[in-house]
């Protein structure tokens, strides 16, 4: 949980020091975002579930 707050805390600061600059926001639009993230985070799991196929194949 600390590790979320402190994540939530550093996006904070980055987007008001952007809009502050009156810069673009340095992240793709919402919903594309959010879902390169989920993607991101399901082919590291998936691939945590396939290696050992991969590993047992391979011998």
């Amino acid at each position: 949980m600390k590790e979320v707050l402190i994540a939530l805390l550093t996006g904070f600061g980055a987007g008001f020091i952007f809009a502050m600059f009156r810069l673009p926001i340095p992240a793709p639009p919402a919903f594309a975002g959010i879902m390169g993230i989920v993607g991101i985070y399901l082919g590291f799991r998936v691939y945590g579930w396939i290696q050992p196929l991969f590993e047992s194949f391979m011998k």
